[in-house]
Formats: structure tokens, sequence, C-alpha cells
């Protein structure tokens, strides 16, 4: 999620934005933005826009398959055009004509319900492809519904709202194996249970990229109703430099020199830590491999690894190979205190070529520089990876313990310069991947992002309801759904109650509900420790259409878990109340777990909760006077609370204690 976007070819797609906009219209045909295709569905029971261009004054006719009606409109002096027509209750395919003289024919056009579905990667995760869902060569299998079908929208920044948007495929497609393989998995199986639920068809508008900030899917204009936006919009929206990209290099430059010089494994500029003769009795043990926040939770900056390694007699002056697997993000490797290799990039397999005179037969000091930017860092991937390779074939295993020491950490660092072309800026994405749909009649918007904000989990608390109210006047379609994913269980799990970004991100979601026509589905039992993609998404679908059944299409259904509304101090206890309470329980009929509990001191405590009815009594020994409770307040809570329908209750809090994420933006 945090390391998934590819910086190279953003200045290609960018240009490419730029001449689809121009290239597609200056044409002396009725041209036709990327929305409109064979395979498309319209929205039901609407004023459905569509819109072209052509040459100024010509008359633009659009015909109808559903009802045979005409509609006729002139071009006006820049060849633009645009109609709305009236659509049925959901049917089809049907085709629909549009001449200027010369005849376009859109076939195989459904009348249904249009989602747009955005977020960053675990909205982006595809059934098969880089994601690999559960089952997912027999959920790719299975996915035969043709009246689901699929836009997907490539992911190009740009720095001003773009007319038109570049899509995979030639446009809309069939829900079918071929195409729904590499197709946004939550947006699928959303799709999938409302279909199967109503039978109406379905079209999914496809907009997301992997560890993208909310506010780049924000458009200008609501984004300068946030102080902190205001000059940062307003410095994207100008023309673009022509020395941007090289001030952006002697910035980034600059950045990985302040790194170096932080680093405390470093002397001027020269490594000193991968020397023979370093002490390190005081370098502590983790396993490898294995992500480095299982030993520090939360870090980010650069890790040094040392192992000394028995290599056998037979080797002594040989070259020999060693395999480090793969590493998050960037390594330098010495053996015996000579450099033998470096790597850029989180996900590439480490190999490299000892010369035969660094070679000694008995102990031989292997040490490993990891740089992590973000998220996950470190070794990674299958222990049999990591070996030490002979001539002769012979092995040796280097899994299991090494030594570690902190060589510098991020925090100490001013923020990462930001590529002129990077998508992680205010609106570019909007701009390019959300405006351009802004006239096509929609039903609603599903969305799943959150992780790369929540270092600014108070910040989102206003962002986010921005984003939605931009999204809603954008689109002039009134107080459309708006349904979003809490973030999941993630980080390692803690021993002790702790304060956790996530968890303030999962609360600033969850007060996003006060909005009209939103809807949370609750996700903190279905993560997976220290894996930001959690394969299980069919559920994440399932819990997003079950808000939609119940809140958009009129089904009545429960579709939400326990949400806290309001405690009572009663001595030693705190008595909670909950919406949608009907049923508490604890998974599997086991004691209630995830309850924390505090005096006026704000310690945390475990505590003891007990289901009373609709109610929860909490308490502790450890507590006398308590005054506040949280629940599943952390990265990677141990939760278990649901009601009877078998949803989990959200993650929350009954103080208001300013949290770790306050006042950063």
């Amino acid at each position: 999620m945090f390391k998934n976007i590819t910086i190279s070819n953003l200045a290609k797609g960018a240009l490419a934005v730029a001449l689809i906009s121009q290239f597609q219209f200056v044409q002396a045909k009725v041209v036709l933005p990327s929305v409109f295709s064979d395979n498309m569905v319209l929205q039901q029971k609407t004023k459905a826009a569509i819109w072209g261009k052509t040459d100024a004054g010509k008359t633009v006719t659009i015909t109808t398959g559903w009802s045979g009606k005409k509609y006729s409109v002139v071009a006006d002096n820049g060849g633009n055009w645009k109609v709305k027509v009236s659509t049925p209750s959901y049917g089809g395919p049907y085709d629909i004509t549009i001449s200027d003289g010369d005849v376009t024919t859109l076939k195989n056009v459904l009348i249904g319900e249009v989602w747009v579905c955005s977020g960053q990667s675990n909205m982006e995760m595809p059934v098969n492809g880089w994601g690999k869902v559960n089952n997912y060569e027999q959920e790719v299998a299975a996915a035969n519904y043709p009246q689901i079908r699929l836009l997907q929208v490539e992911q190009i920044p740009s720095n001003i709202p773009q007319e038109n948007a570049k899509v995979k495929n030639g446009g809309w497609t069939e829900c079918n194996p071929t195409y729904v393989a590499e197709f946004s998995s939550v947006a699928y199986f959303f799709a999938r249970e409302v279909y199967l639920k109503t039978k109406v068809p379905i079209g999914l508008i496809h907009s997301s990229w992997g560890g993208t900030i909310a506010e780049a899917w924000t458009d200008g204009q609501s984004l300068n109703k946030m102080p902190e936006f205001v000059a940062p919009v307003a410095e994207i929206a100008k023309v673009e430099d022509k020395d941007a990209q090289k001030n952006y290099n002697d910035k980034l430059q600059a950045w990985i020199n302040l790194i170096v010089q932080k680093d405390s494994g470093y002397v001027q500029g020269n490594p000193v830590w991968q020397q023979n003769n370093m002490d390190v009795t005081r370098w502590p043990y983790m396993n490898v491999p294995g992500f480095l926040e299982l030993k520090l939770p939360n870090f980010d900056g650069v890790l040094w690894y040392r192992k000394k390694v028995t290599v056998p007699d037979g080797w002594a002056g040989k070259p020999i190979k060693i395999s480090l697997g793969t590493i998050d993000d960037n390594e330098i490797t010495w053996f015996n205190g000579e450099k033998v290799g470096e790597t850029q990039g989180w996900n590439i397999p480490r190999s490299y070529t000892i010369p035969g005179n660094l070679v000694k037969a008995g102990d031989n000091i292997i040490t490993v520089r990891v740089f992590d930017s973000g998220s996950n860092g470190g070794f990674y991937g299958d222990a049999k990876a990591l070996t030490l390779i002979g001539d002769d074939g012979q092995q040796v295993s280097l899994s299991g313990a090494w030594q570690y020491h902190i060589g510098m950490d991020l925090k100490t660092m001013p923020q990462l310069p930001v590529p002129p072309n990077s998508p992680n800026r205010p609106t570019v994405l909007y701009n390019s991947m959300i405006n351009p749909f802004i006239q096509y009649s929609i039903r609603g918007a599903i969305w799943y992002q959150g992780e790369s904000n929540a270092g600014r989990a108070y910040q989102y608390r206003e962002l986010f309801p921005t984003l939605i109210k931009g999204w809603r006047e954008k689109w002039n379609e009134g107080n459309f759904p708006f349904y979003f994913v809490q973030l999941a269980n993630f980080w390692k799990i803690d021993d002790q109650p702790s304060p956790a970004e996530w968890a303030e991100l999962r609360e600033a979601q969850l007060k996003t509900l006060s909005l009209p026509n939103t809807g949370m589905a609750v996700a903190v039992d279905l993560g997976e420790t220290l894996n930001i993609h959690p394969k299980n998404k069919q559920e994440v679908g399932r819990r997003l259409a079950q808000v939609a059944l119940a809140k958009t299409y009129g089904q009545h259904i429960e579709y939400s878990g326990p949400i806290y509304q309001s405690q009572k101090i009663d001595g030693d206890k705190i008595t909670l109340s909950f919406k949608f309470s009907k049923g508490l329980k604890a998974a599997n009929n086991e004691t209630l777990k995830g309850f924390a509990i505090a005096g006026d001191d704000q310690k945390f405590y475990w505590a003891d909760a007990k289901i009373d009815g609709d109610k929860i009594i909490v308490s502790s020994a450890s507590v006398s006077k308590p005054v506040a409770v949280r629940y599943a307040w952390g990265g990677n809570p141990i939760c278990n609370l649901y009601n009877a329908a078998g949803f989990p209750a959200s993650p929350f809090r009954t103080d208001e204690w300013n949290g770790i994420t306050y006042n950063k933006k």
C-alpha cells in the first residue's frame, strides 16, 4: 500500500492525459469521452448525460434503443455538445446511436446501477494479479456475470482538472475471468453480492491507486476550505515549472545525504559498523526473515543487521554466492568488512557473488544496512532464500537469529521531497481520475483508503468529510450514497493498551458516519498481522454490499455491528450502550476481549467486560474510579464483540483525550 506507487512512467502518463484530451477531440466526427463505449452501464431512472465533441455548429442526434426516442443538440463554438436522456428501470442490452452525419453505435448497453470505486491499494488489490485473494483461482474461474460491467481507469496524475480519463481494455467490459482477474477485488465482490440480491445490472468505475493520500483524491475548491491546503493547491495549479524535475532531484539528493549524516553507522560519510572488529556485544537479536516491526513497532529508517556465519574449510579462498531473499526497501551488504552488493527496491531478490579473497574458513561476518522508508521493512519472504552457496553446491543457511542496531530513525528527518509528478499531492488524482466522470450519472461510491493518512488522523476527521462533500457537489447528484471500509487490523499485537495512529484513523472514519447517507464496513477482524493487504476481500465486499442493500436498496437486513453510543459510570464500573446491539455476543462464546479502562490519570489497563442484555459492563481491579473505556484501540487489536447478525463492533473510545496524531498536518 505504501510501496506500490511506481514513479517511473508517471511523466509519460501525464502526457498521455493531455494527448487523450487533445487528440480525441480534434476529429471531424463525433468523439466520445472514454466513459462511453460498448458494454457500458447507464444509471437507471434518471436523466443521464451523454456528451462529446464534433465540429462546431453540427447537429448531433442521439437515439436510445430502449425507447426509440431521438434527442438533438447543436455543438457550440468549441465543438462541445451534451444531452440528457431519460433512462428507464433496469434492463437491456440496448444500442445507442449517435450521429452528426457519421453514425457511432454503442452496443450491448445495460441500464442499471453505476458505482464509483476508489481509494488506495486495498481497493486496488486485484482478484488475481499482485493481490491473489483467498481462493483466487476459483474466484476468477467462477466470475461469469455478464450483467456486471467493469471500467478500469488508468493511474495518471494531473495538476489541472481533465475532461477525459485514460481507461484500460478499450472501455467497459463484461465481467468474466479475463477481465476480473486484474480488477478490484473489493469492488467485484461488492457488485456480485448486490447483483445476486437484486438482479439489477451493476456498472463499476474503478479508479484507485495504492499508497495514495486522501487529499490527492479531493478537488481543489474543497481543499481550499482547509487552511493547510490552500498554498499547496495554489502551487499545484500553476503552469508546470520547467526546472521542477531538476529542483526535485537536488532536494532528494540533499535528503539522502542527510540520512547518511544522521546514520550512526557512518562517520564522515564512510561506513564503520560493517567492520569485523566492531563491538556488537550490546546489539540485540531478531529472527530473519521477519519484518523488523515485529521487534520495532512503527519504526522506519536505517537498521543495521549483523550475523556471524561459519564457512566450511573447503570454501576458503573461493568465490561463493550469497542470497538474502527480498528486503524492504533498500540494502547494502558487506562480507568481512568489504561491500559485495547494493540493491534499491523492496521486492527485488538479493543475490551477490563474494570474491574468494574475502572468504576464509571458520567465522565470517555478514553486515546488511537496510533502509525502510515506510510500512513494513527488513528481511521478508522464504527462509530458504537466505543462504550462502559454495561452488560445490553446498549451502549454509542464513535464516535465524541476527543482531541488529538502529542507525537512524526517520522521525528525525524532514519530510521526504515529493516528485513533481507524484500522485501524492493534493488534487492531482481527483483531477485526472475522478473529474472526468462527474457528469456521468451514478448511484453512489465505495471507498477503501486511510492507511496513508494514518499519521494525520485528526486532520482526516475534516479531510475525509471534505472529500465526500466535494464529490457530491461536483456530481450534483445530491447526497448520493458514500460507503467506506474502516481500516483492518495490522501491525504488531500490543501486549498492553497503547496509543496507535491506526486506531485514531479508524475513529476519524467512524465520526464520518455523521454525514448523511454514509455507511461503514468494519474490517478490524479481517486483517493479518504485518500484512497490509489482507486476503479476505470477499467479506469486505459483502459487508459493503450489506450496507448498500439496506440503505440504498431498501432491503430489511442487518448491515452494521455494534456502534458505541454512551457510557454510564457507576462506582468502579462503566456501563456501555450501543446502536445495532441486538444479540451482543463474543465470538465463539469466548470471554470478551479488547476492552481497556482508565481513571483520571489516563493510564489504561486491560479490563473485564461482561454482556448484560444489550449493554456491556466494564471494570478492572487496577482502576477503582474509572472514567473512560477503549475497545479495539490499537494497530492490530485482539477483539471479539459482535451482534446477533455476525457483524463486528467498531473500535471506539469514550474519552476525548488528545491522541498521538493531534495537531499533525
